[in-house]
Parts: structure tokens; sequence; C-alpha cells
């Protein structure tokens, strides 16, 4: 039986699966220590709260991909006016950065959890990067900057991250870094919906 490592604060080890991983590898290739920095995103290694930090870069790569988008709307139109296929391949864009760095931290978590010989290792943290951007990705343009609902994204993502409501908990017993992927991914749809009535409900009170 494999206890499950995890970088989510507050939660108990998990029972993951009897497979055993493999043994730890002593001697490193570029490929592992590629791996080993899109797993851990920089952050991973920092004390106390590898995956509060994870969030936060998250939030801190959504703020810098809202102002590039500023940047380039200013580019193409007058500032105020939004050209429906700016709106659109934006849109695009985004769902795609998402999705790479979805399939990206599944590829690298997987071979992190080879060298480690634990399962979802704490210093993995790019599993709390996807579920973040995918927090905040529903939020519309004119509101992306807004501090209070980025605030509001980022508490609700950790709640659901550390609170794992169904069918959250179960998605960690996947294999390898699918496994440690899929929960905050549905942990931050969880956290989209949410923010996103939060965003219905302060547009008509």
């Amino acid at each position: 039986m494999v206890i499950k490592e995890s970088s989510h604060e507050l939660n108990p080890p998990a029972m993951a699966t009897d497979r055993p991983l493999a043994t730890p590898r002593s001697a490193r290739s570029a490929k592992d220590y590629l791996a080993l920095a899109i797993a851990t995103c920089g952050v991973g290694y920092l004390p106390l709260a590898p995956g509060t930090w994870g969030s936060l870069l998250g939030v801190g790569i959504h703020l810098l991909w809202q102002l590039l988008r500023g940047k380039l709307l200013f580019a193409f139109g007058d500032g105020h006016w939004i050209p429906l296929w700016f709106d659109s391949l934006w849109k695009a864009l985004t769902l795609a950065m998402v999705f790479f760095v979805t399939f990206a931290g599944v590829w690298a978590a997987t071979r992190v959890e080879r060298l480690s010989g634990k399962k979802d290792p704490s210093i993995v943290v790019i599993d709390e990067v996807a579920g973040q951007l995918i927090a905040l990705s529903f939020v519309p343009y004119f509101l992306s900057l807004d501090w209070p609902l980025i605030v509001a994204g980022f508490l609700l993502f950790r709640a659901f991250d550390i609170w794992k409501p169904y069918p959250i908990r179960r998605l960690e017993i996947l294999e390898s870094g699918l496994g440690v992927m899929a929960d905050d991914v549905l942990a931050g749809f969880y956290a989209a919906a949410l923010l996103s009535l939060l965003v219905v409900l302060r547009s008509v009170i």
C-alpha cells in the first residue's frame, strides 16, 4: 500500500494504490531536470505550504496573461471596443494555455513520482497552478483584474483543493501524473462555477 504524499495543506495522507512506485534513481537525465522544473514551478521546494505557493503562482500567471491581453487589445483596437475575432482568439489561446499546462503537468508529475518513489510528492505544484488558472479563466475580461474577485477565486480554489468534495478525492487514485492533476483540475472548475455565480450576483445586486 502506497501512502500518497500531497502538497495540499491540512489534508491527511491518502491511500493510493497497491502497485509500488519505481525505486528512486540516483542519476538524473536532462528530461528529469526538465520534469522537476515543470512540476515544482520554482516554488515547490519553498517551506510550509507548497500548494498555496503554487496557487499564488497561478494567480500571478493569470494577472500577466490579462495584462498581455490589454496590451494587445490597445494595439488592435481602441481600448474600449473589443473586436469579435480578438475576443474569440484570446479565449482559444487561454484554453490552449490551460491544456498545455495540464498535459505538461501530467507528464512532469509522472516522471517526478518515479524519481522520488512517492505518490503525488509535495514538491509537485503544477497541479495547483493549473487548477488556479481554471478557477480564474471564466472571469469576464472587464473584471479580470478586479482584486476582490481574484482573492475570491484564490480562496475558493484553495477551499475546494483542501476540502475535496465528491468526486474530487476519488480522482487522486488515478495512475501517476493523471491522478496528481485531475483532482486539482476539477477543484478549479468547482471554484470557477462559484466564482461565475459571484459575478452574476454582483451584477444584479
